[in-house]
């Protein structure tokens, strides 16, 4: 029987944990999306085929409150625009081609990237495998709980008042917490917290998120002129 090492272990428990958490708002995603007035089949290919939760909530979203639906896709594109951020950072570590990038591509989320990153300590072996770990738990899960969320949408009621909403959120900020180890990563995130509180009340849904990006060159440039 084989040993599974004590850096394993970590690496798994982090996937786990992070994987359940996250999946189980696609109950709420479920729920809202058969109130806006789709069937369980699209909330399902929703979950299967986008998979990227601020996304699939913001077509829903557009759609459900009358919008076309290439508002709501525009939306959900602006959203998903940070994965593609996410694949610059996370290539280099994965080394994938083919298909197995393409799977790759289709898993590389806010939760996979984070849990990756947070086994930089470990080497480049737990980065891997806290990303595969956590992008396939997330997906399994995501989409369990979207189905359920559909079925049950009627029992369930407002799916915010379960407090689901903050289950995306308070995973990511646990992941990020304890790598602002310097001042200067304090500042990256003050600033950018700031900026996106700014820019939402006077811009469209995703545009504060991927404006702090910019908060990344600059900082960055800074610090290259700096040495």
């Amino acid at each position: 029987m084989p040993v599974v090492s004590a850096t394993a272990r970590s690496t798994i428990r982090d996937s786990f944990s992070v994987s359940i958490t996250v999946g189980t708002y696609g109950a709420a995603f479920g729920a809202a999306s058969v109130a806006a007035g789709f069937s369980v089949l699209q909330t399902s290919l929703l979950s299967l085929l986008t998979f990227s939760g601020a996304s699939q909530f913001a077509v829903i979203g557009v759609i459900g409150a009358g919008g076309s639906a290439l508002s709501g896709i525009t939306t959900a594109t602006l959203l998903g625009f940070r994965n593609g951020l996410y694949g610059l950072r996370m290539a280099p570590i994965l080394k994938v081609k083919g298909f197995k990038r393409i799977v790759a591509a289709q898993i590389t989320i806010d939760e996979s990237t984070g849990v990756a990153l947070s086994q930089e300590r470990l080497g480049e072996d737990a980065m891997r495998s806290g990303f595969w770990l956590t992008g396939f738990g997330v997906f399994i899960f995501w989409n369990l709980f979207t189905l359920a969320g559909a079925f049950g949408a009627q029992a369930m009621g407002n799916p915010a008042a379960w407090g689901l909403d903050a289950a995306v959120p308070a995973a990511f900020l646990g992941l990020l917490w304890p790598r602002l180890q310097s001042s200067k990563d304090r500042a990256v995130a003050l600033c950018a917290i700031t900026m996106s509180l700014v820019l939402t009340p006077f811009v469209p849904a995703g545009v504060p998120i991927i404006s702090t990006a910019l908060l990344a060159v600059i900082f960055g440039a800074r610090g290259l002129v700096q040495k």
